[in-house]
């Protein structure tokens, strides 16, 4: 049976009102769209609950048995929301998330601060450690659950996808390349370049990509996490490759896509194989999800100029000399 909540709601109005244009006002629809909801459950019971005239709406014989049917329905899942709210206020305790330092900058406040309001009595302890590190603390049960880009060839993780994040090339506003829509990773060597140690899981991934790379980009300056590779581009040292999600919405940063080849990660969730998650990291899990499919929505295009304070002087925009 195809229907859902909203078709039992306008048959109620409609049997309760005795009209269709009464019960699309109180619903706030159209008259023509509360007449399909009622035809839509009509097709999908396979029986006539109401009879029509030029006059009046009455509901059939078995329109009155199921009026009680549809209004318990109702009744039970408003009492089961109101008890889910009272227990979602009263449930206090901890939850631990492990998670990569690119992930605590930008992404992870706004679920949080939501989870927070939501959640006033829960304690939110992050680990912001490198990937193998906290594939480790989750492992162990140090942590509840984890936000990462690598996980899916240990036995005793789950990885569960959220999103994908391509990485791009981080520069000052000024920098010639803030111009351009998207740039290729040779383009990239007459520049600067900041760039993140052997030994991190981004530069694994970038290294993989590139393995097949003849003109690989050179770097002058090395750095373990993205959050530092970050700032060092923001106070004008170079440009940088990193992931989208890290950089900040807004700020002295332009964002270019790029290509040749196209690099990307995939965050997402880690937990214990075969645990139960406790109620306030089930919770938490639960937003994190919600508000991820939200982050899918389109990002401002890579390439135009986010807004903020206009960047430190520095070597961004120089390209470099090269040896004769």
């Amino acid at each position: 049976m195809k229907f859902d909540l909203a078709d039992l709601r306008a048959f109620l109005a409609v049997a309760d009102l005795g009209s269709f244009r009464a019960a699309s006002q109180a619903l706030h629809l159209s008259q023509s769209a509360a007449s399909r909801r009622i035809d839509k459950l009509e097709e999908a019971l396979g029986v006539e609950l109401f009879l029509r005239t030029t006059r009046r709406v009455e509901l059939t014989t078995i329109g009155r048995t199921f009026i009680h049917r549809a209004r318990a329905v109702i009744n039970d899942l408003e009492s089961a929301l109101v008890g889910i709210a009272d227990f979602a206020d009263r449930i206090s305790g901890e939850v631990s998330v492990a998670c990569v330092p690119s992930a605590v900058g930008y992404f992870l406040p706004g679920v949080i601060e939501r989870f927070h309001r939501l959640h006033p009595r829960i304690r939110v302890r992050l680990i912001d450690e490198s990937s193998s590190e906290l594939l480790l603390a989750v492992a162990n049960g140090e942590a509840d659950l984890g936000l990462t880009y690598i996980g899916t060839q240990e036995p005793d993780i789950e990885f569960e996808p959220l999103l994908e994040d391509l990485f791009v090339v981080a520069c000052p506003k000024e920098h010639p390349l803030a111009r351009r829509q998207r740039v290729s990773w040779a383009e990239l060597a007459p520049y600067d370049q900041v760039s993140l140690a052997h030994g991190s899981g981004n530069r694994f991934l970038i290294d993989q990509a590139l393995a097949q790379v003849e003109h690989k980009p050179e770097w002058f300056c090395e750095v373990r996490h993205v959050p530092a590779l970050v700032s060092l581009v923001e106070a004008g040292l170079g440009i940088g490759v990193v992931p989208q999600l890290a950089l900040p919405p807004r700020g002295r940063l332009v964002s270019v896509e790029l290509e040749a080849p196209t690099v990307s990660r995939t965050i997402g969730i880690i937990r214990r194989r075969g645990r139960a998650l406790r109620p306030p990291a089930e919770l938490f899990q639960r937003l994190l999800m919600e508000l991820t499919a939200q982050q899918r929505a389109p990002r401002p295009a890579a390439g135009r100029p986010r807004t903020g304070s206009p960047p430190a002087a520095g070597r961004s925009g120089v390209p470099r000399r090269r040896a004769p």
